[in-house]
């Protein structure tokens, strides 16, 4: 039996004999309460762009490379009928590439468990991973944090998106695939 649930069992002991005072004790002494107000925090595209441009266009939890969000979303614009796309990811209504290999933003160290919210905690997943990990340590999921990639080795279809979107401009009507392509294109000066 895990020290969790002991701790568990015993606080239900305590309650079942009548002694509140000594469960909640128990309880205090333990498995504490930490809790931490949430983030709420949205990254911006250009801070998510650097983050995922420094990791490599790689998942730090599996290894996978990733694609860069605006050339999924140009793809679900090209081919709507093999890379649908709903607005807000039903999965029944949109491609599971977006969750398999759409990279976001993770805190190694969830800010609810503590973590800071600053770059030194933040590393490139996919959202199935992200959804995945939650609130959850490495610790306690039993993963580890790899290496980041070498964004010059893959960048994650960031090139090809900048090169398609340069030859048919019209694509930047769409405000999503504009604020991406805007944010690769700071980034990839910036390297």
């Amino acid at each position: 039996m895990n020290n969790k649930s002991r701790t568990i069992q015993k606080v239900c002991e305590a309650l079942l004999a009548g002694d509140q005072e000594s469960a909640s004790s128990i309880a205090r002494a333990e498995f504490p309460f930490t809790g931490e107000p949430p983030a709420g925090r949205k990254y911006k595209e250009a801070e998510s762009t650097r983050i995922f441009i420094r990791d490599g266009f790689v998942d730090r939890y599996s290894g996978d490379r990733l694609i860069f969000p605006a050339a999924l979303r140009l793809l679900s614009r090209l081919l709507p009928e093999e890379f649908p796309f709903q607005a807000n990811w039903k999965m029944s209504e949109c491609h599971i590439v977006y969750w398999e290999l759409s990279p976001t933003v993770d805190h190694v160290v969830p800010v609810a468990r503590g973590g800071a919210d600053d770059e030194t905690n933040w590393v490139t997943t996919s959202m199935l991973r992200n959804s995945a990990k939650s609130n959850w340590t490495l610790e306690e999921l039993g993963w580890t944090l790899l290496p980041p990639g070498d964004f010059s080795v893959w960048n994650g279809l960031t090139g090809w998106l900048v090169e398609y979107v340069s030859l048919e401009p019209e694509h930047l009507q769409d405000a999503r695939i504009k604020r991406w392509y805007n944010a690769a294109v700071r980034a990839l000066n910036a390297v």
